[in-house]
């Protein structure tokens, strides 16, 4: 039996977790509503300089506003979303073309908001994920929980 999210002892994952990523590329690939790569200003500005591109110019070739949130247009422009396309536009093998310059959403996985939960992490991160493949012990470095917490507070739909 899963142990709550949290409680008066902390979250699960107040002991940390271990995370490497194994350049699978699985985490670029649409499932479901997860297709979206939402951006705020600074990954947009970020991502432009790296590709060479004003920030205005980045946006209007990759990016669409929806519901007052900025997210990557889908890699296949016939798609009507990105959650009904096959993977992220920048994603060329199993290997992120942007990387040093990727958004938020992605320098925070696995650690997002609706991961965190003991059931979701168990049944959609570890089931997914082969950084985190060997369950909550998990492959690499240890994040700590002020580590884990700060990279929660990055998820660009936080609404502060």
């Amino acid at each position: 039996m899963a142990k709550k999210s949290t409680g008066a002892a902390g979250p699960w994952w107040k002991d940390g977790i271990r995370f490497e990523c194994q350049g699978s590329g699985k985490c670029c690939l649409s499932r479901g509503t997860h297709g979206y790569v939402y951006l705020t200003l600074e990954d947009r500005r970020r991502m432009a300089r790296h590709l060479g591109l004003a920030t205005a110019e980045f946006t209007r070739r990759f990016c669409r506003k929806e519901d007052g949130w900025w997210h990557l247009k889908p890699a296949n422009e016939a798609a009507p979303s990105p959650d009904q396309d096959v993977a992220c536009r920048f994603l060329e093998g199993n290997r992120c073309s942007v990387y040093e310059a990727r958004p938020a959403q992605c320098r925070t996985w696995p650690f997002w908001p609706e991961n965190m939960k003991a059931k979701a992490w168990d049944r959609e991160v570890v089931s997914f994920c082969p950084g985190v493949a060997a369950g909550r012990r998990g492959k690499g470095r240890l994040f700590s929980a002020s580590e884990i917490r700060g990279l929660l507070e990055e998820d660009p739909l936080r609404d502060d």
